[in-house]
């Protein structure tokens, strides 16, 4: 998909602001919670959310992104609109963004590799270098028969430990929470990579920072207005 477009009639920010909060995703039965609400009933952000989560727990807009390491769609959000949402949005506390795991492997073979990779190296704290690492160098690794050793090869430079990484990989430790998430997407009517829930909406397709300035700066000025 080369453009975002809204899904399901929502095709105004009005409507967004209207499904603030009113869509949740849930799989059943799931080994963590796959609601895609940043906060539990105590108001913390889950810990499934909290290892791939870029900025502010206080934020009043949250973006959760559905995503696959090997799409190109969402290597062209990456590498052209993230940095521009991220020093908007993100940096200056309007906004957070929680990365959702959406393998195709139908389409991308060598995706639940890098997802299971990506999620051991987010419980070492350092999932985002390995995102932004995945989607810089996808044509490296997209076409490899066996793209796990590719990975391994760049664990010492991504500051990940080897012997906890190793242990992760081997005893496939992350997968139910990628499952979880794949379920939760399908469950949600979410098929296509990549997918924005933003605040109850769906967007769908590689948006550019012009398609989310509108809705974000519209949900941000509500909600600061509100005192939500």
């Amino acid at each position: 998909m080369s453009g975002a477009k809204m899904a399901g009639g929502i095709v105004a920010v009005v409507a967004l602001l209207a499904l603030v909060l009113a869509t949740s995703f849930r799989s059943e039965p799931a080994p963590v919670p796959t609601d895609l609400q940043p906060e539990s009933q105590e108001g913390a952000v889950e810990p499934q959310f909290d290892i791939r989560m870029k900025g502010d727990l206080d934020a009043p807009i949250t973006i959760f992104e559905l995503s696959d390491f090997q799409c190109p769609w969402c290597q062209q959000f990456t590498l052209e609109t993230l940095p521009t949402l991220e020093a908007e949005y993100i940096v200056t506390g309007k906004a957070r963004l929680i990365f959702i795991n959406l393998p195709i492997p139908s389409l991308h073979p060598n995706a639940p590799a890098a997802h299971e990779f990506a999620m051991c190296a987010a419980s070492q704290g350092r999932f985002w270098p390995v995102h932004d690492m995945l989607f810089a160098q996808q044509q490296d690794w997209q076409g490899l028969r066996d793209p796990g050793v590719w990975f391994l090869q760049r664990a010492n430079s991504l500051g990940l430990e080897r012997g906890p990484l190793d242990a992760c990989l081997e005893q496939g430790a992350m997968r139910a929470l990628i499952m979880a998430d794949l379920n939760t997407a399908q469950r949600g009517g979410v098929n296509s990579t990549p997918t924005f829930v933003i605040e109850g909406g769906l967007l769908r397709g590689a948006a550019s920072i012009e398609d989310l300035r509108p809705i974000l700066d519209s949900i941000y000025t509500a909600k600061t207005q509100s005192g939500n």
